[in-house]
């Protein structure tokens, strides 16, 4: 059985624009974009809700909360 790893040639491009515009492209965003529908499409409905969905903690400072541990992480994120 052979396991298909490349994006879409939709995808590819998208990539190559994102590697155009921000000099990078990360391998969460390379993930997310890899058969969307069984992965990405599920995962970031999920981080819109962790990010915008109710808390005690304003959109603002989960923003904030996030760039921190990137930051520590060493994330480009």
């Amino acid at each position: 059985m052979r396991v298909e790893l490349s994006h879409t040639p939709e995808m590819t491009s998208r990539i190559a624009e994102l590697q155009e515009r921000d000099g990078y492209v990360s391998d969460i965003s390379l993930a997310l974009r890899y058969r969307p529908e069984l992965f990405g499409e599920p995962v970031s409905a999920y981080f819109q809700e962790v990010m915008k969905g109710p808390s005690d903690w304003s959109e603002a400072e989960r923003e904030l909360f996030a760039a921190f541990v990137s930051k520590l992480n060493q994330c480009p994120f």
